[in-house]
């Protein structure tokens, strides 16, 4: 499963991270998703579970954000929203189409637990 090997590259990296920062324990995560990057959403939620088990990412919250793909069309400069790689301009017509947004995987951001506060 694609996922599974991207949730345990995810928990990595956020652990990593969390441990530069001086922290032991991931709370949460915000990752941006494009609907175009052939992530099930639901499928990698559940991965990044099992994957965090005894990590400091384990219990953390994730959020996940889809963001729509978007297309550009380089013959009329139209710009819009597209549901596959293959994306006809609904302007002009053209195949020509720049695919801008969609195919991502981000992590935009993790929030560590402040030892200093307990």
């Amino acid at each position: 499963m694609h996922e599974m090997s991207l949730a345990i590259s995810i928990v990595e990296l956020v652990s990593d991270k969390a441990q530069a920062a001086g922290s032991e324990k991931v709370t949460a995560i915000e990752l941006e998703v494009g609907r175009l990057s052939g992530l099930m959403a639901e499928a990698l939620a559940f991965c990044f579970e099992a994957a965090a088990r005894n990590t400091p990412a384990e219990g953390a919250k994730l959020l996940i954000r889809e963001l729509d793909g978007r297309g550009n069309c380089p013959a009329c400069r139209h710009s819009f929203i597209v549901d596959s790689l293959l994306a006809q301009c609904p302007q002009c017509g053209g195949y020509a189409v720049d695919i801008v947004q969609g195919r991502e995987l981000k992590v935009v951001s993790l929030t560590v637990d402040d030892e200093d506060e307990g």
